[in-house]
């Protein structure tokens, strides 16, 4: 695998993670209903917003002083999982989050019944796949250990992205929806394993080829741009998203938030701090 430069590599060096829950990049996150959004006259409105560290929170740190001289309190809060975020909005401990893409909500809101929605989207994080074992897919061998993320959408976009590269085959028509049941060619007889995105950097080296999502490979000091043996094209529908409930989704702050987000500024912040690897999606 070819190797991350110093400066790349401290680049993306943000391991502040919290086990299952939450923690607040200035203060702890409060087991109190998050604030409202609706602002009083002259008062100072704060957001508490949920994310993944690497890019999501680095991104809504970015734009925090901007928030600030708009009386709007940006709180973020840094979660290693991808439950308890959305867990938490619905519950009303936390205004919004930002560390998904479309088919991960709309799964999420079929299977937990709820009722979350998007807010604007941000940036798209090209999936890609690693190996510290072959320098190329033609190297790899027959019964090749492969590991994909275990959550539907992501397994289905793993599963598509192998198919692209020509892998795998899966059934017709179930497109990114697609399972490991769904696979009906396999000339290589790839063993599949299904494991918690968050393991799959930690256990790249278990295994011939791992397809990560790249805000996992970044915590990992892997580079898509640079490290993967494949990633997706700029084309791809996994647009990451800022989410809220129905209830606070148009609010003045909510809006003032989703608009920084989509500024010229954060725009630079993208192109400039992640050269590649992240991709502006507006």
């Amino acid at each position: 695998m070819k190797k991350i430069s110093i400066s790349i590599v401290s680049l993306f060096l943000v391991l502040a993670l919290a086990a299952c829950g939450q923690k607040a990049t200035e203060t702890p996150a409060s087991s109190a209903p998050a604030a409202s959004t609706a602002p009083a006259a002259g008062k100072e409105v704060t957001l508490k917003v949920g994310a993944s560290s690497v890019p999501h929170a680095e991104i809504l740190n970015s734009v925090k002083a901007k928030l600030k001289t708009q009386g709007v309190n940006l709180e973020v809060i840094e979660f290693n999982d991808y439950v308890q975020p959305n867990v938490q909005v619905f519950e009303k401990q936390l205004d919004a989050n930002f560390f998904q893409h479309q088919p991960y909500l709309d799964q999420f809101n079929t299977d937990k019944k709820q009722n979350l929605v998007k807010v604007i989207g941000v940036h798209i994080e090209p999936f890609g796949a690693y190996s510290q074992k072959v320098k190329a897919v033609a190297d790899l061998k027959e019964g090749a250990a492969v590991a994909i993320p275990n959550d539907p959408s992501n397994a289905g976009r793993a599963l598509a992205l192998m198919e692209k590269n020509g892998l795998i085959k899966l059934k017709d028509g179930v497109g990114i929806k697609g399972t490991v049941q769904d696979v009906v060619e396999n000339a290589k007889k790839l063993q599949i394993k299904e494991l918690d995105p968050a393991m799959l950097p930690r256990t790249i080296g278990e295994f011939d080829l791992a397809l990560i999502n790249t805000n996992y490979a970044l915590q990992a000091n892997l580079l898509p741009t640079k490290d993967a043996l494949f990633i997706e094209d700029k084309n791809s529908p996994y647009v990451n998203i800022l989410v809220s409930r129905p209830d606070n989704k148009d609010a003045e702050a909510m809006q003032k938030l989703a608009k920084a987000l989509n500024s010229a500024d954060t725009k630079k912040f993208i192109e400039e701090k992640y050269k590649g690897a992240i991709v502006p999606a507006f």
